[in-house]
C-alpha cells in the first residue's frame, strides 16, 4: 500500500514516536508499505523554523536526509493536484493541509494524519 505522512505524523515517527497511533505506526514501520513525504511538508517545516516556530536539528537539510535515510520517497507538487485544490471544499483552510489531501486523492494513497479535519474529506486515512 502506498502512504503519504502528514507533516506531524512524519515529524514525530522521527522525534515523538510516542505520539503516533499504533495503527499509524505498524502501518510506517511496515517494509511491503510505500510511504511518502511532500515537498509540501518540507516547504512547511522550513516556513514554521524561519519563523520560529519549530526547531529542527541540522534544519531542513537534516530533514530531507531523515527522509531519505527512513526510506521514505519525496513526493513532488504535480500540476494536476494544484488544479484539484481548486474545486476542493473548504472543510479545511490550511494551504499546506490542503494539498496533503489533493496528492493522496491524485495518486490513490492513504494519509497518515491525526487531523480530524482532513479525515472530513473523502481521502482514505490512517490514524
Amino acid at each position: 500500500m502506498k502512504y503519504l505522512l502528514d507533516t506531524h505524523a512524519v515529524l514525530w515517527f522521527f522525534d515523538h514516536v510516542e505520539e503516533l497511533s499504533d495503527t499509524a505506526l505498524k502501518s510506517i514501520l511496515d517494509q511491503t508499505n510505500i510511504k511518502y513525504v511532500s515537498i509540501v511538508s518540507v516547504w512547511e517545516l522550513a516556513i514554521k523554523i524561519s519563523l520560529g516556530k519549530l526547531a529542527f536539528d541540522g534544519g531542513v537539510e537534516n530533514f530531507i536526509n531523515i527522509i531519505d535515510e527512513n526510506g521514505f520517497e519525496l513526493l513532488p507538487i504535480k500540476v494536476e493536484y494544484v488544479k484539484q485544490v481548486e474545486t476542493l471544499p473548504f472543510l479545511h483552510r490550511d494551504p499546506f493541509d490542503r494539498m496533503l489531501i489533493v496528492s493522496a486523492l491524485s495518486e490513490g494513497m492513504n494519509l497518515i494524519t491525526a487531523d480530524t479535519n482532513i479525515q472530513k474529506y473523502n481521502v482514505s486515512c490512517v490514524w
